[in-house]
């Protein structure tokens, strides 16, 4: 694994974009490193985008990687293994258990040489929490501070499964849209439906989502560390219904501490809209909360 000197990158704070090798397939990430970290976010993108859902362009303000390092952290974005510099690799990513290696391998690698002080913290959001989740539940999971786990869940919306269904039928993504990107004047015009930030997806992504509600259930039991589930005002794609929260929130056992958040003002995509600063403020409390009781 060969990776560029970090000492070479001479605006401390600002976001750098990266490559680093793991195993021979390039692993992009952007990048805001802290010279003393109080910790490091490592954030976990979902379906058909990239690492730049947390660093909006000409949107500083709602950026993830800058509010961290504003607020003392490191934060990492990375490309998930099949996108991006490693989609013409994505056939190597098919199982699991080699995108949640490629991951760690990439962070270790993105963090050579540099503090990582408390330690890292796990940001995943909608379909990059099957990422997020399983390098939790993996063993290496246990040296984590925590998790943060945004846009997901374990039931559709009536509302969405009937559209899905539909688009499997007519190929029209634009009632998808219309869930994930709903109401659009939470977000800001050029983000609106995904322009912009909409990128091509590796194939195993179907098998996730197919595979997700069973693999979520099946996976949460294995998570020894501190877990927060936030979902959005106006989520309309998973059910946020109280008793579906209860059944998530009984199935991680052996967690120390379980928090729900209701991320007010925002839809499914809470990073890019214009609630953002403040859930990236709240994602941040809370890996400090972690941090302190480490």
């Amino acid at each position: 694994m060969n990776a560029a000197d970090v000492g070479e990158i001479d605006d401390i704070g600002a976001v750098v974009v990266r490559t680093v090798d793991v195993d021979g397939v390039p692993i992009s990430a952007l990048c805001s490193y802290v010279e003393q970290p109080r910790g490091v976010i490592v954030a976990l993108h979902g379906g058909a985008t990239t690492s730049r859902y947390f660093d909006l362009e000409g949107r500083p303000e709602l950026s993830l990687l800058r509010t961290a390092a504003a607020l003392g952290y490191t934060a990492i974005a990375i490309d998930r293994p099949g996108y991006a510099d490693s989609f013409e690799c994505q056939e190597r990513f098919d199982d699991p258990d080699s995108r949640v290696d490629a991951a760690y391998s990439a962070v270790d690698a993105l963090l050579e040489g540099c503090s990582r002080g408390a330690g890292v913290f796990l940001l995943a959001h909608s379909a990059g929490c099957d990422l997020g989740l399983r390098m939790a539940a993996d063993p290496r999971g246990a040296s984590l501070l925590g998790v943060e786990l945004a846009g997901t869940g374990t039931r559709k919306q009536r509302e969405a499964l009937e559209i899905i269904k539909r688009m499997r039928t007519t190929r029209n993504r634009g009632a998808i849209r219309d869930l994930l990107w709903y109401p659009e004047e939470l977000y800001p015009p050029e983000v609106r439906g995904g322009r912009s930030l909409t990128c091509i997806t590796p194939r195993y992504e179907t098998v996730v989502a197919a595979e997700w509600p069973r693999d979520f259930m099946r996976l949460a039991p294995a998570v020894r560390i501190p877990v927060r589930l936030t979902y959005a005002e106006h989520e309309r794609v998973w059910d946020t219904d109280i008793a579906v929260r209860g059944e998530i929130r009984a199935a991680f056992v052996a967690t120390p501490r379980f928090v729900e958040y209701r991320q007010t003002g925002s839809g499914h995509n809470m990073s890019v809209g214009f609630a953002a600063a403040e859930y990236h403020r709240g994602v941040v409390a809370f890996a400090e909360e972690c941090a302190a009781r480490g």
